[in-house]
């Protein structure tokens, strides 16, 4: 199976993808590369939704021979390794070819939209990544996109044998494409820590182009540089080189503010601090972001998270190093699965509970049971409710629709206040709204987060 990267939006129009990408959505186009073929073609093109996909076909023999005697692996393992079936640096370099333009910012017929964040989908079904899931996350949650990254077994029929370290990365969130080609040109040589070419000294000016302005303020530009350059000198001077950038006066760098996932996540931190809680559960821990926060802070002396999906609460598992984690530590955890539409003796005790982008996902007709269950039921002394603000979303652009593909509904401001204080009169809590992200006068934020009282 060939190498295989896929790009969707589902901007008005947008079918604009192909302008974006200087490729035609209605035909096949063919790439010689040193090492094979690359192929762009459109499995999907419709103006509600358009996916373009890259094809990469890695020819062994070709790659092997065009390598330099100082290249690494300049063994058997030129022929025999992964090269023709994961996402690597041979990706990267066919990105960089094909997409040249488009990775540029240039759009001629239409540079405003190449100019504007758009809703986009990246899929990689066979990615390297050297150090688990976690690494993926690591390297591009702070960018703002939403990853799943799936660990891929070593061999399906054979379940025992654990985990291969590909995974299947998904990538969703709103950037402009000229940001993510770049993110994407940079990060797949650094998930997989290994490059099929030789590094000159120029492969810092490459790294530090490439990187453009979200490098110098990533928090794991140290672990990218190293991982994208892989010589020690080079590496310094890299290092050096963004230390300048980052080092500017405040009034010549512009500042960059965290992701919203990461500001949703702090506010809701702060929140349970304001609450002095003792006990969490996180309801819909999801990867265990949450929860992985929260047990860094002695101050808790339980944290609990609950997923309906088993997968999720694998990753979760494998995230927070339950099979390493001391003795003290375990105790202070508790991961299960469950649902939140059926009555569970182990949600109850708890100081404060957290849906922390969660009831959007849940169908409007079971939202009834989902209130039954947490503010009924179980009772914690407060709950903490974010959601997307609907109002704030033509904000986002060339959005349409909701944010995400699996909400069931997005409230607007005054929906989620007539819901909250529902639940509240009807179970005997008080309920404060505030909101999380910049806040636009008349749209207000872009999430909502409701603070629940007991009593």
């Amino acid at each position: 199976m060939p190498v295989l990267l896929t790009i969707s939006t589902t901007i008005a129009h947008a079918r604009d993808l192909g302008y974006l990408l200087h490729k035609h959505p209605d035909r096949v186009q063919e790439f010689q590369q040193s090492f094979g073929s690359a192929t762009v073609l459109f499995p999907e093109a419709t103006d509600e939704r358009t996916t373009a996909a890259l094809v990469l076909d890695v020819d062994p023999v070709r790659l092997a021979r065009s390598r330099p005697r100082n290249a690494p692996d300049f063994s058997l393992a030129q022929y025999v390794n992964d090269r023709s079936y994961a996402a690597s640096s041979l990706l990267a370099v066919a990105l960089g070819d094909v997409f040249a333009t488009a990775r540029s910012g240039r759009c001629n017929s239409r540079q405003d939209l190449a100019d504007t964040a758009i809703p986009l989908e990246l899929e990689l079904p066979v990615l390297p990544c050297r150090g688990g899931a976690d690494v993926a996350h690591r390297l591009f949650e702070p960018l703002g996109w939403t990853v799943e990254a799936d660990p891929l077994p070593l061999d399906e029929r054979f379940p025992d044998w654990g985990e291969s370290r590909y995974v299947r990365l998904r990538l969703t969130g709103a950037a402009r494409l000229s940001d993510a080609l770049n993110q994407l040109y940079v990060l797949l040589p650094v998930l997989d820590e290994s490059k099929h070419y030789w590094q000159a000294a120029d492969e810092v000016d490459k790294l530090l182009r490439s990187g453009g302005d979200w490098l110098a303020t990533h928090p794991e530009r140290e672990l990218i540089t190293r991982r994208y350059l892989a010589r020690t000198g080079l590496t310094r001077v890299a290092l050096a080189r963004l230390a300048e950038v980052d080092d500017q006066p405040a009034e010549e760098l512009e500042e960059r503010p965290a992701p919203l996932n990461v500001r949703r996540r702090d506010a809701v931190i702060a929140t349970l601090s304001e609450l002095k809680a003792g006990t969490v559960i996180d309801l819909g821990c999801g990867q265990g972001q949450l929860v992985s926060a929260l047990l860094q802070d002695s101050s808790y002396a339980k944290v609990a998270g609950m997923e309906v999906s088993s997968h999720a609460l694998r990753q979760a598992a494998r995230s927070l190093r339950v099979d390493d984690m001391g003795e003290r530590q375990a105790d202070r955890l508790e991961l299960f699965q469950g649902s939140l539409t059926y009555e569970d003796p182990r949600l109850e005790g708890y100081d404060a509970a957290v849906l922390m982008e969660v009831v959007e996902h849940i169908d409007p007709s079971r939202l009834g049971a989902l209130e039954h269950v947490v503010f009924g039921s179980a009772r914690p002394g407060a709950v903490l409710v974010t959601t997307p603000n609907a109002d704030y979303n033509p904000r986002y652009g060339q959005l349409v629709g909701m944010r995400h593909p699996d909400h069931r509904f997005e409230w607007s401001r005054a929906e989620f206040s007539a819901w909250a204080d529902g639940v509240a009169d009807r179970h005997g809590y008080t309920v404060e709204l505030r909101g999380i992200g910049d806040a636009d006068p008349e749209l207000g934020a872009p999430t909502q987060l409701g603070v629940f009282r007991r009593g």
